[in-house]
C-alpha cells in the first residue's frame, strides 16, 4: 500500500431529484476541461449502465462506480487515489437526489471530502430556488458544500429572479440557459445509449460551451485523497476463456467486471448476437443485461448464435446471464407493444415487458463462493417453471430480494452483481469444473 497522500480537484456533481440535467452538466464540465488540455476522470455513483457511456465519450476515460454498499468504501478510496496520481479534474455524478437512499451521495461526498455542487431545474421556478439551495446547503452539518448551478433557465431576467432569495453565504456559480441542442434522449431504464446517439459529440459540446459562461471554467479546489489497501486477487481463472456477448442488445456492463475476470486470470472475448455471430471456442459464456427487447426480430433471426450456444451448453459449459441476458436465454419475450420473439430456449420460461418497475434497489446474494453485491432495476417479469436455487436479499432490510435460478450448466439472475465484491465468487461462476 501506497502511504502519501494524494491532491487533486474535485467536484461531486448532485441535485435535488433526478431528471435535473446531472448528466448533462457532468458531461459538458467534463469536456470542457479536456478541450483545454486537461485528464478528467469521471465517476458515477450508484448502480448505472447508462449515464457512464455518455461521460466517458465527454472526457475519454472509462467510468467507474462508487458507491459505500455495493462497491464499499475500500474500493472507492482505491479508484479515487489511483485517479488522483493521474487527472487535473476529479468529477463525481451522484444518483437521484442529493440525500436520496442509504447510503446517499451525501454520504459518499462526506466519505471522501469532495464539495457537492447541486444542479437545480429552475424551469418553472423563481425565487423558490433559493430555498431549495438552502436546504441542500444546510440539512447535513459538514457536508461540503461548493456552490449551485442553476439549470433550464429562461432568460437573464429568470436567473436574476432565482438569485433574489439565495442566501449570502451560498454562491451560485452560473445558469445555464434552455438548450434542447444539448438534452440527453431517455428512454424506460434511463438514457438513451451513448452509441444510439448519432449526435451525442453535438450534444456534449453545446453544453461544454455553456459551461463557459460560469465559473466552472476554473478547476474547483483540491481534495486530499488517501491510499487503501487493495487485496491481491488469485488467478482462479487461469486458462479459462471467456466469451461475453456485447453489443447494442447486451451492454449492461461494468468495467470492472472485465477488469476482475482479467486479475482472476481468465482471457476474455466478444461476440454479437445481434450481428449472429457464432459463440467463439471458449470456456464459459456470460450474458450481460441491456435492451434484448428493442431488438426480437434480430435476435429470433440469430441462427448461428442460437445453435453454437445450444452446443455450448449441451457440452455442459458454464453460462452465467444478468437480467437482459437471463430474458435471451428462455423461449420468448414479449415487449410493451405485444409484439413476441423467440429467444435461446435455452432455459424453460418466458418474459414480458410491463408498464411499471418489476424490481429496484441494491441487493446481495450468498453462493457457495461467497457473497456478491449488486443491483436490480428491470420492467419486465419473468415466468419459468423453475424454483429458484437461492434468493438474493435486499441491502436494507434483508427482504428476499432476485430469484437466482441454476439449470444444468446456467445460472441466471435478474441482478446486476459488481464482481470486485467477491472475486472468489466470481470464479466459481466460470470455472468449468465449478461445483457451482
Amino acid at each position: 500500500m501506497e502511504t502519501g497522500v494524494r491532491t487533486c480537484p474535485a467536484l461531486f456533481i448532485t441535485a435535488p431529484a433526478s431528471h435535473q440535467g446531472k448528466t448533462t452538466v457532468t458531461a459538458g464540465l467534463a469536456r470542457y476541461h479536456r478541450n483545454r488540455g486537461r485528464s478528467v476522470r469521471v465517476f458515477k455513483t450508484g448502480p448505472d449502465f447508462l449515464d457512464p457511456f455518455i461521460l466517458e465519450h465527454a472526457s475519454g476515460n472509462p467510468v467507474h462506480s462508487l458507491d459505500l454498499w455495493m462497491t464499499g468504501e475500500a474500493d472507492c478510496r482505491r479508484r479515487l487515489y489511483e485517479a488522483a496520481g493521474q487527472a487535473d479534474l476529479i468529477l463525481i455524478e451522484g444518483c437521484m437526489g442529493l440525500f436520496d437512499g442509504s447510503p446517499s451521495s451525501a454520504s459518499l461526498a462526506t466519505a471522501f471530502g469532495v464539495p457537492v455542487l447541486p444542479v437545480i431545474d429552475a424551469n418553472a421556478m423563481a425565487q423558490t430556488f433559493g430555498a431549495i439551495a438552502y436546504g441542500l446547503a444546510s440539512l447535513q452539518p459538514g457536508l461540503p458544500f461548493h456552490g449551485v448551478l442553476a439549470n433550464r433557465v429562461a432568460g437573464t431576467r429568470h436567473a436574476e429572479m432565482l438569485r433574489e432569495l439565495l442566501p449570502s453565504s451560498l454562491r451560485c456559480v452560473g445558469a445555464l440557459m434552455q438548450d434542447e441542442a444539448m438534452g440527453l434522449p431517455e428512454r424506460h431504464l434511463g438514457l438513451v445509449q451513448a452509441q444510439e446517439i448519432g449526435d451525442l459529440e453535438t450534444r456534449v459540446e453545446a453544453a461544454a460551451m455553456q459551461i463557459a459562461t460560469t465559473t466552472l471554467g476554473e478547476l474547483p479546489p483540491a481534495v486530499a485523497f488517501a491510499p487503501a489497501i487493495v487485496d491481491h486477487v488469485p488467478r482462479l481463472l487461469e486458462g479459462v476463456t471467456i466469451a461475453i456477448a456485447r453489443d447494442e442488445a447486451f451492454s449492461f456492463l461494468y468495467p470492472a467486471n472485465l477488469d476482475v475476470l482479467s486479475d482472476l486470470g481468465a482471457r476474455v472475448i466478444f461476440f454479437s448476437p445481434l450481428a449472429d455471430e457464432l459463440l467463439p471456442e471458449a470456456d464459459a459464456v456470460y450474458l450481460p443485461g441491456g435492451y434484448p427487447e428493442l431488438h426480437l426480430d434480430r435476435l429470433a433471426a440469430s441462427a448461428a448464435t442460437k445453435v453454437s450456444m445450444q452446443a455450448h451448453v449441451a457440452a455442459g459449459r458454464p453460462v452465467y446471464a444478468e437480467c437482459g441476458g437471463m430474458l435471451y436465454l428462455l423461449d420468448s419475450l414479449t415487449d410493451l407493444a405485444g409484439m413476441r420473439g423467440t429467444m435461446l430456449g435455452l432455459m424453460p420460461g418466458e418474459a414480458k415487458l410491463q408498464k411499471r418497475l418489476g424490481g429496484i434497489g441494491l441487493q446481495a446474494v450468498e453462493l457457495e463462493g461467497g457473497t456478491l453485491r449488486g443491483h436490480t432495476f428491470h420492467y419486465s417479469l419473468v415466468d419459468t417453471p423453475l424454483a429458484p436455487h437461492v434468493h438474493a436479499r435486499r441491502a436494507n432490510g434483508g427482504a428476499l430480494g432476485e430469484a437466482v435460478y441454476r439449470y444444468g450448466s446456467i445460472v441466471a439472475t435478474y441482478m446486476h452483481c459488481y464482481f470486485p465484491s467477491d472475486p472468489a465468487a466470481v470464479a466459481r461462476l466460470f470455472r468449468p469444473d465449478s461445483s457451482y
